[in-house]
C-alpha cells in the first residue's frame, strides 16, 4: 500500500466510531475515492451495510447509527417521531410485544437510501412522509445528546414531546391508537406553551389540531391555559374521527366512546 492510501485509511480510522455507519459520498469527501473504498473492503478493513454504506468488520451497528449517518454525513431532513419519539424520553404508554415499529418522519420529497430500508435493523421501520407540518417549520425538534464512555459523543434528531404528540395523532387511528394517545396526554404535564402555540399554528390537520385541544382539554392540562386558542384555526364542519363513537360538539369530532365525553 501506498504511504498516501495508508494516510487516508488512518483519517478513516479517526473519524470512526465503534457502530458507525460511514456513507461512501462522505467517504469521497474525506479524499477516500469509490475506487479506494473497493480496495480498502477487499482487503478487509471496510465491510459494506448496502451500496453506499460501510462499517467497520465485526461492529454491530443499529438504526440510530444509520440514521444518524444519513442526518449529518447526507444532510436528510429526518427524525425519530410520534411514540417512537415519545417512548424514548419516557413519555411511551404501551410495552409492545413483538417486533419494535420506528416511527421516522419527513416532508413529502425525502425518500430513504435501499441500504437503509433493505437492512435488517431487527425492527420494523416505517417512513412517514408528510407535510401536516412545514419543512421549515423546526419547533420542537430537538438534537440528542447522548455522551457514550465507549464510543463518544453521538447525536440524532428526535421530535419532542410537544411534536411527537402530534405526529400521533396524525396517525390515528388507522396506524395509532387514540385511547393510547390519550394516555400519552395525560402524562405529558410539562409542555412548553411557547412550542404548543407555534406547533399548532402552523399546523395544517383540522383533525390533528381538533384532537390536541380536546385530549388536553379532557386531561385538564395547566399548560393549555397559556395557550391563546384565537390564532389557532380549526376549520368548519364536522370531522368523524371514527365511526360509531362519541361526538364532541365543542370540537365537531367524533371520538371512540372509550374516551368519553368532557
Amino acid at each position: 500500500m501506498t504511504t498516501n492510501n495508508e494516510r487516508k485509511l488512518n483519517i478513516l480510522l479517526d473519524s470512526y466510531k465503534y457502530g458507525a455507519v460511514c456513507l461512501a459520498s462522505w467517504l469521497e469527501k474525506k479524499g477516500i475515492s469509490r475506487d479506494l473504498q473497493q480496495y480498502y473492503c477487499k482487503s478487509g478493513w471496510l465491510e459494506p451495510v448496502g451500496r453506499g454504506a460501510f462499517k467497520r468488520p465485526n461492529d454491530v451497528i443499529g438504526w440510530q447509527e444509520a440514521l444518524q449517518a444519513l442526518v449529518e454525513q447526507a444532510n436528510l431532513n429526518v427524525h425519530v417521531g410520534a411514540i417512537t419519539a415519545l417512548a424514548q424520553q419516557g413519555a411511551g404508554h404501551y410495552v409492545r410485544l413483538g417486533k419494535e415499529k420506528v416511527y421516522l418522519f419527513s416532508p413529502l420529497g425525502v425518500s430513504l437510501p435501499a441500504w437503509f430500508k433493505n437492512y435488517d435493523w431487527g425492527v420494523d421501520i416505517e417512513h412517514v412522509r408528510t407535510g401536516f407540518l412545514p419543512d421549515k417549520v423546526a419547533l420542537g425538534l430537538a438534537l440528542s445528546m447522548k455522551l457514550d464512555s465507549a464510543n463518544g459523543l453521538s447525536s440524532r434528531m428526535y421530535s419532542d414531546s410537544e411534536r411527537a404528540v402530534l405526529e400521533c395523532l396524525y396517525l390515528a387511528p388507522k396506524r395509532q391508537d387514540l385511547v393510547e394517545c390519550y394516555q400519552v396526554m395525560e402524562g405529558l404535564v410539562n409542555l412548553r406553551p411557547k412550542i404548543v402555540q407555534g406547533l399548532l399554528e402552523a399546523c395544517s390537520s383540522i383533525k390533528v389540531k381538533r384532537m390536541f385541544l380536546y385530549m388536553a382539554e379532557k386531561a385538564n392540562q395547566q399548560w393549555l391555559h397559556y395557550v391563546d386558542l384565537s390564532k389557532v384555526t380549526l376549520g368548519k364542519g364536522d370531522r368523524s374521527i371514527v365511526k360509531n363513537g362519541v361526538y364532541i360538539a365543542r370540537y365537531k369530532i367524533t371520538v371512540p366512546t372509550e374516551l368519553g365525553a368532557l
